[in-house]
């Protein structure tokens, strides 16, 4: 993340993200009974792929391939690209990805629970979470589903939507949104245009 000022002085909180170039692998309709792109994005040496990925992309290696379903796939053939240039500044885009992995966690950390009192004889109790059932409780003497308690934190895939494209870069292929985005430095996102704000000559 970094920040940005405006024109009339006005920081603005943004993410700068490398996007594509993209090459399209596959382009399916009637046979496959769906209509779809599929693209690969990134370097794998061609000795890591299995021999059917490998037959699939035909002497190509990418680090990842994902399939986007649309209505319309006349706009893309097999072995095209597609680059950041498909932005502009002014486009609405939603961003999904997976978030930081925090592995076990607490309540406190997890769920916001604000512990037990610090006095009146309280002792090692700041971060437990309390009671969670019990006899005649509202379970009835045991622990209900969905008791918000301790457990793993993070590696959840997180939608982010209405980020605004600030600029584009074409020749360094990156562009820059408002707003954070779910995940770690270098994770790998989904960027999806939402509607375009831009007007064009």
């Amino acid at each position: 993340m970094t920040q940005i000022f405006t024109d009339d002085g006005v920081a603005l909180a943004c993410t700068v993200l490398t996007a594509g170039p993209m090459t399209v692998t596959q382009v399916k309709g009637e046979k496959e009974g769906y209509t779809a792109v599929q693209v690969g994005f990134g370097k794998r040496a061609v000795k890591n792929l299995s021999k059917a990925v490998a037959g699939h992309l035909k002497g190509k290696s990418f680090a990842t391939i994902k399939e986007f379903r649309m209505s319309d796939t006349s706009a893309h053939e097999l072995g095209s690209e597609i680059t950041v240039d498909a932005f502009a500044p002014g486009d609405i885009v939603r961003v999904s990805g997976v978030t930081k992995g925090k592995g076990f966690q607490g309540t406190v950390k997890r769920h916001g629970f604000h512990g037990g009192r610090r006095t009146h004889g309280q002792k090692h109790s700041e971060r437990e979470p309390g009671s969670i059932g019990g006899s005649g409780g509202r379970a009835g003497g045991r622990v209900a589903k969905g008791i918000r308690m301790s457990g793993r934190m993070g590696g959840d895939r997180v939608t982010v939507e209405n980020l605004k494209v600030l600029s584009v870069d074409a020749k360094a292929g990156t562009l820059i949104v408002s707003g954070a985005v779910p995940g770690a430095r270098g994770a790998l996102l989904e960027i999806v245009p939402m509607r375009a704000k831009h007007t064009t000559n």
